[in-house]
């Protein structure tokens, strides 16, 4: 391991007398889609809407979509929650984008989870699946 001149090792970086690793490159885009997200806010011509939430948590999740010939043309997400909910809310609206409605159906927890790279513990994992949840009950 290579040290710094303060005797700490590189990559690392203390805070109030705590070590930290630096954020991950994963963290930081998720932070980006949970702060930035192009996908957020709402459509003018969705052709279809769905709602859902997880009231242990608060987390809201509400799907917009604009849907021709059977193809996402266009899809937006608005609601509140933590960053992992609405970072995967806003990670799924890029998947889905210019896809066949069929790829809905084919959303599942390993689709979720390389979309997001990282590990999460059962919480987090309730959060990261409510959009795909919310996005799967779509009557189409």
């Amino acid at each position: 391991m290579f040290y710094n001149p303060e005797g700490i090792p590189w990559g690392f970086k203390i805070y109030n007398l705590k070590l930290f690793l630096p954020m991950s490159i994963y963290q930081t885009i998720i932070l980006d889609h949970y702060k930035n997200s192009k996908f957020r806010g709402h459509l003018k011509n969705a052709t279809h809407k769905v709602s859902g939430d997880n009231p242990s948590c608060g987390d809201v999740i509400n799907f917009e979509l604009e849907i021709v010939n059977n193809k996402i043309k266009n899809i937006a997400f608005s609601g509140h929650g933590c960053i992992i909910s609405q970072a995967s809310a806003s990670m799924i609206c890029g998947y889905l984008k210019n896809k066949s409605v069929d790829e809905i159906k084919k959303l599942d927890k390993k689709i979720i989870l390389n979309l997001l790279h990282i590990d999460l513990g059962l919480t987090r994992l309730k959060c990261a699946l409510l959009p795909m949840e919310v996005v799967k009950k779509l009557s189409l």
